[in-house]
């Protein structure tokens, strides 16, 4: 029953959906935010956030549990009234005008929106007409959406009866059931096992690539937002703490590390490589020595080269590219999963609607 309710409350008070024209031309804001703010009591969950997300985008809110990337997505999806700012999906306003920002979204929910004792092709019919898509529209959608995320084999077998990957890929197809022009996912990947989410990965691209849907993608997995993502907003504490593309992000951290384990003539090696102008800076503890280095793969041959001129013995070498979780420990001073945020903001949220 929770189930269907949240499906309601996306769903309610919106007109009939009709087959769209062709999309047009790719400009403008999808989504804009202004001082965007969201309180639960004396705890701030999303501070005055200001955000512009390019129609056909795929974007990143990238953070830790409980940094208030789940209720961003609930104030542009209308489930949550802002405390304060505002905010813009496809022009309309998520406070003013709610069924109009309804009708041009979808939403794949953190938490399961499917009626597990239907088939997939019921739950996709269920969702069609909670959008007042008439019969032919809907079979047609059906067969698009379920082709799209490869289901239609296992179209009449019974969500129970689905693995978890195949849970999630239906979810997305009822997200994009009534066309919209926003897609919101939230977590998509949580859960799965690694393999599962790559697949999910190549489908969320070809809604993005092949059919021009504007994709909001949540995630506190690194991998998932380096490999998806145009542009990434890392969410620390309700605040954008750095907004960039990926590798511009990654290109913030600066140079690749070089770690040699060095058996004998780690000094003597030192003084060698201080001399070459592409090596930053040479740090030595317990036996390991880590060079950055810009472009290191290419040169990991020279430094092995200057290792036998001075007589230095290396026996192992590792090279680390950055990362966003090195970006991430930048700009917040740790790990993405160092912080169990959740607890603490649903139980400030708890407290604040016990209070209510």
């Amino acid at each position: 029953m929770a189930r269907i309710e949240k499906v309601n409350d996306i769903t309610s008070g919106i007109g009939p959906v009709h087959e769209p024209q062709p999309l047009q031309a790719r400009d403008g804001a999808a989504i804009s935010m202004h001082g965007l703010t969201k309180r639960f009591g004396g705890m701030t969950a999303v501070d005055h956030i200001d955000l512009e997300i390019k129609k056909g985008e795929l974007f990143g809110l990238l953070g830790a549990n409980g940094a208030g990337k789940s209720t961003i997505i609930k104030m542009l999806t209308t489930m949550l009234k802002p405390t304060a700012g505002e905010a813009r999906v496809w022009g309309h306003d998520v406070a003013k005008e709610r069924n109009e920002v309804r009708s041009s979204i979808g939403v794949v929910f953190q938490d399961p929106a499917v009626d597990s004792m239907l088939t997939g092709r019921e739950n996709l019919d269920f969702h069609g007409r909670m959008y007042g898509m008439d019969g032919p529209l809907r079979q047609k959608r059906i067969n698009e959406v379920l082709e799209l995320v490869d289901l239609t084999e296992k179209a009449d077998i019974k969500m129970k009866d689905y693995s978890g990957g195949m849970q999630r890929r239906l979810e997305i197809a009822r997200g994009l059931m009534h066309y919209p022009h926003v897609l919101f996912l939230d977590e998509p990947t949580l859960g799965l096992d690694a393999q599962t989410r790559r697949y999910i990965w190549q489908y969320i691209r070809n809604m993005n690539k092949e059919k021009g849907v504007t994709i909001i993608l949540t995630t506190h997995y690194m991998e998932e937002a380096d490999a998806l993502c145009d542009h990434v907003a890392i969410i620390d504490r309700g605040k954008i703490v750095a907004l960039d593309t990926p590798s511009n992000l990654k290109d913030m951290i600066g140079s690749d590390t070089v770690s040699l384990e060095v058996q004998s003539g780690a000094e003597a090696l030192m003084l060698c490589l201080r001399s070459f102008p592409w090596i930053k800076s040479t740090v030595a503890a317990n036996g390991i020595l880590e060079l950055m280095v810009d472009h290191a793969q290419s040169r990991i041959p020279e430094i092995m080269q200057e290792a036998n001129k001075c007589g230095a013995t290396i026996t192992s070498v590792g090279l680390h590219k950055p990362t966003l979780e090195d970006v991430f420990l930048k700009y917040t001073g740790r790990k993405i999963r160092e912080t169990g945020g959740a607890a603490s903001l649903m139980g400030a949220m708890m407290m604040h609607r016990r209070r209510g």
